[in-house]
């Protein structure tokens, strides 16, 4: 009996016993004495990486065409992603972008409300409210985000592979191209495939350049050429570059070796984790179909849960960080299992207590903590976003300047101010000291403080408060930031005053 880790002690006895082995691959045949991966009994043994072989070279994968009722979806989760990416930057509200990501100004516009480096705070808690949901949403389902959402799975087996399999053909067809001599076919569809994947990654990297200078700079791009804007281009080509390289090349790689997330599976999942498995209690012993035959499972060891995988594992032997819960495994199955007549969801999506023990999906003490701690970083991100003021503004008494005593008595500190107008709206700004009616305050080299939309503004001010109302050295004054006569910021800073008793 295979457990679910693929494993049996007995299988590995019996394999040290074998003097020859055939050694099968999911893509192609390797006849090697010395490796011996799977056993006359079929069990494959994980000692390597399924794209790789024992010397350390790369196996491509050729994955047969899926079909069937989860892939139908798939499809349709993956239309609306790809046109809900490509819609949004056309998006606006008020004429301003609905999502704007511009690292370089460092300036973030998200759901029409426009982000500063001084709302660092905001970002961060929400940062770690999405880590803690990506921890949460993984123990309990998986890496169901990699197979129906992830943007490298949704390109490379939506876009990229649906050209691939109508210029070359389904898994069978590409393995005959790939190993065949160079002659006028294998030329043309390699030219035509290639010149395909260059054009669309060209798209791709265009349409993420949207979203960080805004599709009406991206238009004026494009209208003034390459040659006007050279580094904006050269680095469209880079990315470019790197798009057409993963998805024509690289591959699966980026979600077996380089995707952290993948490699935090193992750590994230426990045995009430959903995922996309093989229920080995009722295939368990596989073999070829017999009627009637009462000593085998239902698997009939047909080899389709292979061929139709991208990363080409095989998912009889468990959970495996590969895996990207694509369910192309799980249509392939219930095809076969209708054509035998047997019941399907063989391959289904479950947890492995639900498998061995035939237990219900039940709510862990892991899952409510997890759940707490996101429901309070919620909460906190929430109160920060709605006392999000319109304005920033940070006062500071000018450097190397000391008090001054006025002839009518009062005291006098020189400040600056930055201001930052978080809004689409130009804004005209007044100075007010609070809890001090007597202060007053004048501007240096301006009649009045006026500060454009999404930009910045400095002024220099010399603040008066009657002598009466200072009492040491070191005072604290509040100072308002007023527009149009409403209170935007109340902000604290310091004044200095002298030693009580002095004239």
């Amino acid at each position: 009996m295979v457990d679910q880790k693929g494993w049996s002690k007995e299988l590995v006895n019996m394999s040290n016993s074998f003097k020859e082995l055939k050694v099968k691959d999911t893509n192609e045949e390797i006849f090697d004495d010395k490796d011996k991966l799977i056993t006359e009994t079929g069990v494959s043994f994980r000692d390597r990486v399924s794209n790789i072989d024992k010397k350390g070279h790369r196996l491509m994968i050729h994955p047969k065409k899926p079909s069937g009722k989860f892939h139908k979806w798939r499809a349709i989760v993956a239309v609306l992603l790809l046109a809900i990416m490509i819609i949004t930057p056309f998006i606006k509200i008020n004429g301003n972008p609905f999502l704007l990501l511009d690292v370089l100004q460092r300036k973030f516009i998200i759901f029409g409300v426009v982000f500063w480096p001084q709302d660092f705070h905001i970002f961060a808690i929400s940062f770690l409210a999405l880590v803690i949901f990506i921890v949460l949403f993984t123990a309990v389902f998986g890496r169901i985000w990699c197979g129906w959402a992830c943007p490298q799975t949704i390109f490379m087996e939506m876009v990229f592979r649906k050209i691939e399999y109508l210029i070359d053909g389904d898994y069978q067809q590409q393995k005959r191209l790939a190993e065949q001599e160079w002659n006028g076919e294998k030329i043309f569809k390699r030219t035509l495939k290639h010149t395909i994947f260059i054009i669309m990654s060209f798209i791709v990297s265009n349409i993420f350049l949207a979203y960080i200078v805004g599709i009406d700079r991206l238009g004026m791009l494009v209208s003034d050429g390459p040659f006007a804007h050279a580094s904006t281009f050269t680095a469209v080509l880079f990315f470019s570059g790197a798009f057409y390289f993963v998805f024509s090349w690289f591959r699966e790689q980026a979600c077996t070796f380089v995707c952290p997330y993948g490699r935090l599976q193992s750590v994230l999942i426990d045995k009430n984790t959903i995922v996309v498995a093989y229920d080995y209690k009722r295939g368990e012993p596989r073999g070829k179909f017999k009627k009637n035959a009462d000593n085998l499972g239902d698997c009939i060891d047909c080899g389709n849960c292979v061929k139709v995988c991208p990363t080409g594992i095989d998912i009889r032997n468990g959970t495996q960080l590969e895996c990207v819960n694509c369910t192309a495994c799980m249509d392939a199955c219930d095809e076969v299992m209708d054509k035998v007549n047997r019941p399907k969801s063989l391959i289904k999506y479950a947890s492995h207590s639900q498998i061995e023990e035939k237990m219900n999906f039940k709510i862990t003490a892991r899952i409510i903590l997890y759940s707490a701690i996101l429901l309070l970083l919620l909460g906190i991100s929430t109160a920060l976003l709605i006392n999000r003021g319109d304005v920033e503004a940070t006062i500071l008494r000018a450097k190397g300047t000391m008090y001054q005593i006025t002839p009518d008595g009062m005291i006098s500190n020189v400040y600056t101010a930055t201001i930052i107008n978080k809004t689409f709206k130009n804004m005209p700004i007044e100075l007010k000291a609070l809890e001090i009616p007597e202060a007053t305050i004048e501007l240096i080299g301006k009649d009045k403080i006026e500060i454009k939309s999404e930009t910045f503004t400095s002024a220099t001010f010399i603040l008066k408060v009657p002598k009466t109302k200072i009492t040491g050295t070191r005072n604290t004054v509040k100072i308002g930031i007023l527009s149009n006569g409403v209170l935007l910021q109340e902000v604290s800073a310091g004044f200095s005053g002298p030693i009580p008793g002095m004239n």
